[in-house]
């Protein structure tokens, strides 16, 4: 792949706290530009990913495609080939196109394994679509709750979905009661010379019920927790502050999708009070759609993350 695993985003927070050395000799090890067999195998296994796409005016958005699993296959190092069409009232169906950047997270919630791909669409069809690797990358289980997904056929009436430019009752209910968000980031600088560091990426976070805060005026804020240094998120955010943020209602299969700029909290006192953050997210919401029951699967109980036990809460 490009020598330049990171960006210049993600090279200017690694800096700030102190990684920035040990990341640059770490970095060709742990990112490659082809997936691994066992992550070609993951993907296959699962029956739903998440996906980070940029509209056409270059918002990201975070999806998910959902089906059967098998509906992902690997047929060579550098590809992926998945079989499903975007949700209902999804961003995923206005943002794919061919050569459009894309990043996909594999998660398997009940064994808290995930796998991070990030590339480029191709061979785009009526039936799905593929993805040509460009980053290729392990993440660690931490913070994932388990709850374990199955597949059920979506045979009830057409979804709802409601559109608006700011948070309504049920988005903030569906916020102020989650301990799961998938966000996504995307590097729009120069491609040429961020090389495989280029592109959409989206990622998982994860904390007790309530980690993300909602304030009266619909700004969120999160505890950004340790992690594995990589920075991704935060470097495509130390460039380009817009991302896309999607909650999922794990009983009843509803999906809120968010499009916000967000702004980096280094300190202050909501960082002081809040345990065990490293950082916070802020978010300003600039649209949302909110699907009812378009997600055809059907969760188990969740058992939340046991390194959460050492992290705060807002109402604490």
């Amino acid at each position: 792949m490009s020598n330049t695993t990171w960006h210049e985003g993600e090279r200017a927070v690694q800096e700030r706290v102190g990684v920035r050395e040990r990341l640059e000799q770490l970095g060709s090890r742990v990112i490659r530009d082809a997936m691994p067999d066992q992550h070609r195998e993951f993907f296959a296994q699962l029956p739903f990913v998440i996906a980070g796409t940029m509209d056409s005016n270059g918002q990201p958005w975070a999806s998910v495609l959902a089906a059967p699993p098998g509906f992902m296959q690997s047929p060579g190092p550098q590809q992926l080939v998945l079989r499903a069409r975007p949700l209902a009232g999804d961003p995923l169906q206005e943002n794919l196109g061919e050569g459009a950047f894309i990043g996909l997270l594999g998660i398997e919630p009940h064994t808290r394994r995930r796998n991070r791909m990030n590339g480029v669409v191709n061979g785009l069809s009526g039936t799905g679509f593929g993805v040509q690797v460009t980053q290729s990358f392990g993440n660690c289980p931490k913070y994932i709750q388990t709850r374990e997904p199955v597949y059920v056929e979506n045979s009830g009436p057409a979804t709802a979905v409601v559109e608006a430019n700011e948070l309504d009752d049920a988005a903030r209910r569906m916020i102020a009661r989650a301990d799961t968000l998938f966000i996504a980031t995307a590097y729009t600088g120069d491609a040429a010379q961020a090389g495989g560091a280029a592109g959409v990426d989206v990622s998982h976070r994860g904390g007790k019920p309530g980690f993300v805060r909602v304030d009266a005026d619909g700004t969120l804020t999160m505890p950004d927790f340790l992690g594995n240094f990589f920075f991704n998120t935060l470097g495509n955010i130390a460039v380009n502050p817009r991302a896309g943020l999607l909650f999922i209602d794990f009983e009843s299969g509803d999906l809120l999708y968010l499009a916000v700029t967000a702004d980096i909290v280094w300190g202050g006192a909501d960082l002081a009070s809040f345990q065990g953050a490293q950082r916070l997210l802020r978010f300003k919401v600039l649209a949302m759609r909110r699907a009812a029951g378009a997600l055809p699967l059907r969760w188990g109980a969740a058992q939340l993350s046991p390194v959460l036990e050492t992290t705060g809460s807002w109402h604490s």
